[in-house]
């Protein structure tokens, strides 16, 4: 199936998984997940519709999003996924609307004072390592108060909410369970700050159980865009 079928396949999905959650339709966003994949695949997207797009590899990020722009698509709006190296935190302050990764005060100073005046705050979320793996990226829930009390001071970048890779499994009573804690944490953060509006969890295969737990936002790829060849990638 071509890109602009797979995105439609994964919208109806969305949708329906909106509906047997009793949510309100359109409440969950997709982010397309384009990382080592060509810019015609992108632009195959776009064309269908899609403009939120996450990268993990902010060099492959950066030199995309000049590339698109370039081209006359201006309106694509970057989410940067992946670990951030300190010293990768320049090209995403520069060329990214979000960056959902943030789990130091140190990669959030960075960020905030590498991101352009001429641009709009960066938007930001916390991430959290829910399925608490060593492996993994994150802080743990507990500190996600402490850490945004940081991110809400730097000017340059606006807090938006949190992000989260669930633990790969088939059980759903884990997933949900996981996905309601941060929900929890989510409303929480909510009480404190404005801007709050972003809970990105779920993706292919835990996209139902993130939606039922509340989700805003998520994270699908390989659904979308076929199986990816690492072989190629940009570096990091």
């Amino acid at each position: 199936m071509s890109v602009t079928q797979n995105l439609s396949e994964v919208l109806n999905k969305i949708r329906a998984s909106e509906k047997a959650a009793n949510r309100e339709e359109n409440s969950v966003k997709l982010l397309a997940v384009s990382k080592t994949k060509p810019v015609s695949d992108i632009i195959e997207a776009y064309n269908a519709g899609q403009r939120l797009f996450g990268e993990n590899y902010a060099k492959e990020c950066a030199d995309k999003a000049r590339e698109l722009s370039e081209a006359g698509y201006k309106d694509i709006e970057w989410h940067f996924i992946g670990p951030i190296q300190s010293n990768k935190t320049r090209l995403i302050a520069e060329s990214c609307s979000w960056a959902e990764s943030i789990d130091r005060v140190h990669i959030a100073e960075r960020l905030n004072n590498q991101r352009p005046d001429s641009m709009p705050p960066l938007n930001v979320c916390l991430q959290v390592n829910i399925s608490q793996e060593e492996q993994k990226q994150g802080i743990e829930i507990s500190q996600v108060l402490d850490l945004s009390n940081e991110i809400s001071k730097f000017p340059r970048l606006k807090l938006r909410g949190l992000m989260a890779i669930a633990l790969k499994t088939d059980n759903r009573d884990i997933l949900l369970e996981s996905f309601r804690r941060m929900n929890e944490m989510f409303r929480t953060l909510q009480q404190k700050y404005p801007d709050i509006d972003t809970l990105s969890l779920g993706m292919t295969h835990d996209m139902d159980e993130a939606i039922a737990a509340g989700s805003t936002e998520v994270r699908i790829g390989t659904a979308i865009f076929g199986a990816r060849d690492y072989s190629k990638k940009a570096s990091a």
